[in-house]
């Protein structure tokens, strides 16, 4: 993957820990340079960004504390998505990840093309959460 969008990947993983970016502006980055989604995983404490070509790039992200509940709890992470999505004074991402965790989520897949996010838990489970319109 060329450094630009290494750079452009890393720099939208920085804006969502620091809330310096909404999930929409992180999206619209990461299309408009080509992305067609992402992985981030809370048990390898990583994310992957991936390319129409099969091309990717792998980045380590800040951890968040807490390890994942093994119990999966769909109704929480829906709550947490509508959280999200109404960004409270008292939202922000680090909190997002944490409470995700708590909620038994090991992570999720964001598919821009089928405008989804897949949330997963350790035995499979997940929860599916379509784009707004």
């Amino acid at each position: 993957m060329d450094a630009e969008r290494i750079s452009i990947a890393k720099a939208c993983q920085e804006g969502a820990h620091d809330n310096s970016l909404s999930f929409p502006e992180f999206v619209g980055k990461l299309i408009a340079a080509g992305f067609e989604g992402y992985t981030v995983d809370y048990r390898r404490n990583a994310q992957a960004f991936y390319l129409p070509d099969g091309d990717s790039v792998v980045l380590e992200m800040h951890p968040y504390a807490g390890s994942v509940a093994a119990n999966f709890d769909a109704a929480e992470v829906e709550r947490l998505v509508r959280w999200a999505q109404a960004n409270p004074a008292d939202y922000s991402y680090v909190a997002f990840c944490e409470k995700a965790k708590a909620a038994g989520c090991a992570g999720y897949l964001v598919s821009f093309l089928g405008r989804r996010v897949v949330y997963f838990g350790r035995t499979a489970e997940t929860h599916v959460e379509h784009f707004p319109k």
